[in-house]
């Protein structure tokens, strides 16, 4: 297994990470404070080529491997993970889902628009009663004479969702359970279409986050994602790639845990002598330093499988698992090194430990992931 970055890869990380240091880590810590990210920075993003990664050209995409996909979004994420959940969300989870499923007619009409940051996307799949059980949710979309469908309903914790030019709803069409349910993309400027964006979040505080509600809002049958009743398959299948995207952001909170904490530490001085001249600091640091590493190979893997044709949904919730409970262990100990000037938002390391916090809930919370481990290990349903 050759670990070698290609030259195209390499060439797209080094692009990556300039412009983080450049557009987004200086503007990180105001954006958290604002509690939203400029919206200018869509636009650049889409320039760059960073909401076509994966996609094919003639779509608009900018071709290239899921692992240069994963070397940016590590990137993304080190300087905010706010602006890294934007590409994940109508990137991974919406174009890609697009892409895979959708008709010649609607990836012309979409993917254009969404790889160049003209138009954003949302994943409407969350409802205030139904997380983690998301086979079971409420929200319904009934066939009209006319062949429209009429939604109503409700979602919740939408990332993109104040901001999305078009969401990706998944509803109930038929029976109860997974086998119920259909994909529609829908515009958010439709009538009955309302949106209220949700303020006071622990972490994450930059991003657009919302509560989506449907009354009688119609969509023509060219709006369906898939087949009637196959929507769960397109949500699974966005989401299996999804964790990947999270694993890879998580990378990058705790590699920016770790550059911050050993810069600190060689700057701060206790008993005479930096506090990086002392064991017990070089211990958490070094604990930061393997969890870095060990989060970054488990999500190239998850990546190198894609590329190749190989199943990777449960190597996507090993890294995802693995690397969200990571950037929690690095921020909690890069807060630790810092001592009280990390208890200080002057100082990045706060808003790290918040926004790695989420990390562990969305896309499958640590425990569901858990469960999709030990089941496909075990070959038995726990649920």
């Amino acid at each position: 297994m050759d670990l070698e970055l290609s030259e195209e890869q390499a060439a797209v990380r080094e692009l990556a990470a300039s412009f983080t240091d450049r557009e987004i880590a200086p503007h990180a810590a105001a954006w958290d404070r604002a509690e939203s990210v400029d919206r200018a920075i869509i636009g650049r993003l889409g320039k760059l080529g960073f909401l076509g990664l994966t996609l094919p050209e003639e779509y608009g995409g900018s071709g290239g491997d899921h692992l240069a996909y994963c070397l940016v979004l590590e990137e993304l994420g080190r300087g905010d993970s706010a602006v890294r959940g934007i590409v994940s969300v109508s990137l991974g989870l919406v174009a890609k889902s697009v892409n895979a499923f959708g008709t010649e007619e609607q990836k012309r009409h979409w993917l254009p628009r969404l790889t160049s940051g003209e138009a954003l996307g949302c994943f409407a799949l969350t409802e205030p009663g139904t997380g983690s059980d998301a086979a079971n949710l409420t929200t319904r979309a009934v066939r009209e004479s006319d062949g429209h469908w009429s939604l109503s309903g409700g979602k919740t914790f939408i990332t993109n969702g104040t901001w999305a030019d078009v969401a990706l709803v998944f509803a109930r069409t038929g029976e109860p359970g997974h086998r119920g349910i259909t994909a529609f993309l829908v515009p958010t400027d439709l009538p009955g279409f309302t949106r209220t964006e949700i303020h006071g979040k622990l972490g994450l505080r930059g991003q657009a986050t919302a509560e989506l509600s449907f009354d009688g809002v119609r969509v023509p049958d060219g709006a369906r994602l898939g087949e009637v009743g196959k929507g769960f398959t397109v949500a699974m299948a966005a989401l299996a790639k999804g964790r990947m995207s999270v694993a890879a952001g998580c990378v990058g909170i705790a590699r920016a845990c770790l550059e911050a904490a050993v810069r600190y530490a060689g700057e701060r001085e206790q008993f005479g002598v930096p506090i990086a001249s002392h064991q017990l600091v070089q211990q958490l640091l070094a604990g930061i330093a393997v969890d870095v590493e060990a989060a970054r190979l488990l999500t190239w893997k998850v990546a190198d499988h894609i590329d190749r044709g190989l199943p990777f949904a449960t190597e996507s919730s090993v890294a995802k698992l693995f690397a969200s409970e990571a950037a929690v262990r690095a921020a909690n100990n890069a807060l630790q090194v810092f001592g009280g000037y990390g208890f200080i938002d002057e100082y990045p390391v706060g808003k790290y430990l918040r926004d790695a916090r989420v990390m562990t809930l969305y896309e499958g919370t640590s425990q569901i992931h858990q469960l999709l481990i030990g089941r496909a290990l075990t070959g038995v349903n726990a649920f």
